[in-house]
């Protein structure tokens, strides 16, 4: 796969990720009462001292990163190489993404003891950008890489 079919397979899926994070935020700011959750408590984990980190609600957190990396992902398809400034801080911003999504995650199963099906697509989501993003490649030495 060229490495412009993947950045705008994570430009596509951070386009994702913002209508999954507005959501969990229009909600959390109380635009709308009951979420469409299916299986899973998702009241239960956005009622939780977790749904905020740093005072600030874990889907706004989520807006801005999927935000973030929605622009370098167009930066890099615009033909910038990947082993640029823009690879680099997407590769960093993918390795950031799956952690927060695995300590959250980890959070829902051991602490809370409820599932949120939007968190968990959101933690795929990270997950696939994470691999489509390859930080391997951005911090490879001796410029770009085959595709």
């Amino acid at each position: 796969m060229s490495p412009a079919t993947r950045f705008r397979l994570v430009a596509l899926l951070a386009i994702v990720g913002l209508f999954v994070s507005l959501y969990m935020l229009l909600y959390h700011l109380g635009f709308y009462g009951a979420l469409a959750c299916g299986p899973g408590s998702c009241d239960v984990v956005q009622a939780s001292k977790w749904a905020y980190f740093l005072g600030v609600p874990v889907s706004a957190w989520g807006l801005g990163w999927y935000a973030a990396v929605l622009v370098l992902a167009f930066l890099l398809q615009a033909g910038r190489p990947e082993t640029g400034s823009a690879g680099r801080l997407l590769a960093l911003a993918a390795i950031a993404g799956v952690a927060f999504s695995a300590y959250l995650t980890a959070l829902e199963l051991f602490v809370i003891h409820a599932i949120c099906m939007w968190c968990v697509g959101s933690a795929v989501l990270s997950v696939l950008i994470f691999v489509l993003a390859a930080p391997w490649r951005a911090f490879r030495r001796g410029g770009a890489l085959p595709s």
